[in-house]
């Protein structure tokens, strides 16, 4: 069961302690290292549970019977993420490792910040900052490393940790996690802009995607558009902000972003010993640049 629960993002992470460890021969530091994959696949889970909540305003919801069903369903996502959360929280702490404990806990504090940096809308929705506030890749970076990169990476130190290596063995770990996770946000944003997408015209994208950050700094006139989405993203014409990037420089600025982040992660890479789980995360580094 421990080796099924590992999937989805934390297949890289599977992938990562494999090819570090040298003494994964041993049963016991298997069997731990498993156990802080699924405390880090609970984390992330348990995240994204609570960000499902709904912020009921007064009068969004008229009907009772559906304010009714929002509140329940506000009710059953809070349980579940604190259930979730909680039950990492105790796996963690069963590993007996009162560093990986500190480490883990600011992984969390990090997730959490995360969705409280720059404008939100009512329904916490992020939104682009002023014009002139910061810079654009600054601006996407700190949104990202907080709410991805910061655990993955963090994720990776850990499994450093747990095996006994050194310090900056372990500071390695954290750079490739974090560029790892940055190369691949870089990719996802990219995602409604490239041809042959799935992407339908008129439907909700990321406001804070780096396309439309970048397009930003160069055209300030589009936040006339985004400011629209102050009270609800809802409220943006995302066909016509799609169509204003998709002609602009931020589309390759993107894609060098994404080149960049995924030569960091494949520089540090380097650094680990070769192995058939090395060349699996190469190739994956080297398939997002690809999409």
């Amino acid at each position: 069961m421990a080796a099924t629960t590992c999937k989805h993002g934390d297949l890289l992470y599977c992938l990562f302690q494999k090819q570090q460890d040298i003494l994964m021969w041993k049963k016991w530091r298997r069997t731990k290292q498993l156990e802080f994959c699924i405390v880090t696949e609970m984390i992330r889970t348990s995240h994204l549970v609570h960000k499902g909540m709904v912020n009921i305003c007064h009068g969004l919801y008229p009907e009772p019977a559906v304010l009714n069903d929002m509140t329940f369903g506000n009710k059953i996502a809070l349980l579940s993420g604190d259930y979730l959360l909680a039950n990492s929280c105790m796996e963690l702490a069963a590993l007996r490792n009162q560093d990986l404990v500190e480490l883990m806990s600011s992984a969390v504090r990090d997730l959490a910040e995360g969705e409280f940096v720059g404008r939100r809308d009512q329904q916490n929705n992020p939104l682009p900052s002023p014009q002139g506030v910061s810079d654009a890749t600054e601006d996407w970076t700190l949104r990202n490393v907080l709410s991805a990169g910061s655990l993955l990476g963090k994720s990776c130190q850990g499994t450093l940790k747990l095996a006994g290596h050194g310090t900056e063995l372990q500071e390695q770990g954290y750079k490739f996690g974090k560029h790892l996770a940055l190369a691949w946000q870089a990719c996802l944003d990219l995602e409604p802009f490239i041809a042959g997408s799935q992407y339908a015209s008129g439907s909700m994208f990321n406001l804070t995607s780096a396309p439309v950050l970048f397009h930003l700094e160069h055209d300030p006139s589009l936040f006339t558009e985004i400011d629209k989405g102050v009270e609800s993203v809802q409220n943006v014409d995302y066909d016509k902000v799609h169509s204003i990037v998709s002609k602009g420089p931020g589309i390759s600025q993107t894609k060098q972003l994404q080149k960049e982040h995924s030569q960091k992660a494949m520089e540090v890479l380097q650094v680990f010993r070769e192995s058939d789980a090395r060349t699996a995360l190469s190739n994956i580094i080297v398939a997002m640049g690809d999409l």
